[in-house]
């Protein structure tokens, strides 16, 4: 178990203790410190459910929520909040022609995973079925809200809750989220889709934005042996609930590179 595991461990046993499971950024910082972790802003930030230490396994799980202004929760029943990626068969899979660019695959975060999927157009293929289709698009940005939603019919208020979008796409009045990810993995964080999902359903509900959809697109990358694949699913969700997660859609593409003309 790592540091961050152990930091986490501490302050669920803290607040196991003391019978209330909110706690704030001034209780993580305290605990970084008794353990010597260097990155308090990233405790908690949990990507994949199999990143939480084994005593916040036991049962059910806990899982952590953001409250906003530096508050957090310990929320039991961690599959709530932890969408097991569909499997994407053969039939599913696409080889992408394309001819690579100078910049296409200089690194590999997140900005440029997100970066590929729209210069090559397989967004646009995955989401509209057309490499043509004149979707806006919008880079990464950090926003706030406050908010309510529900977990299993428990209310949750937010304020102030800080989120980042990776990059959004807007064509006839609908939008989609991307968020972008290095690596293939089992699970990922529903927090990560639902709170730029609830960002844009409060301007939706309130009539300030005249948005017709809100779909959710969790775009991975895999570089092996030179050859880069992506894994596209994309999501909605029926309500502001945070385990209201549906799939409509998942696709892989495997980039084969073109001669330069």
């Amino acid at each position: 178990m790592g540091k961050k595991q152990d930091v986490l461990a501490k302050i669920f046993r803290h607040c196991q203790q003391r019978g209330d499971f909110v706690f704030d950024n001034d209780l993580v910082k305290e605990i970084c410190q008794e353990v010597d972790f260097k990155n308090p802003f990233d405790v908690t930030k949990i990507d994949r459910s199999a990143l939480y230490p084994d005593v916040m396994k036991q049962g059910t799980g806990y899982f952590i929520i953001h409250l906003g202004e530096g508050r957090h929760q310990f929320v039991p029943n961690v599959s709530l909040a932890y969408h097991q990626l569909e499997v994407i068969d053969k039939a599913q899979s696409i080889a992408w022609k394309y001819r690579p660019s100078l910049l296409n695959e200089f690194d590999t975060s997140e900005s440029n995973i997100i970066s590929v999927g729209l210069n090559q157009r397989i967004l646009h293929d995955f989401l509209y079925d057309d490499i043509e289709a004149d979707a806006k698009q919008y880079m990464p940005r950090r926003t706030k809200i406050t908010e309510q939603y529900t977990i299993d019919s428990r209310e949750i208020n937010v304020t102030n809750l800080q989120m980042e979008i990776d990059a959004v796409l807007e064509l006839d009045n609908a939008v989609t989220i991307v968020e972008g990810k290095n690596g293939f993995h089992d699970d990922f964080a529903v927090y990560q889709l639902f709170h730029p999902y609830l960002y844009f359903d409060h301007f939706r509900r309130r009539g300030t934005l005249d948005i017709k959809g809100i779909q959710c697109c969790y775009l991975q990358r895999r570089k092996r042996k030179g050859i880069s694949t992506l894994r596209l699913h994309l999501y909605r969700f029926y309500e502001r609930e945070l385990s209201s997660i549906e799939l409509v859609r998942k696709r892989e593409y495997v980039l084969e590179r073109r001669e330069p003309l």
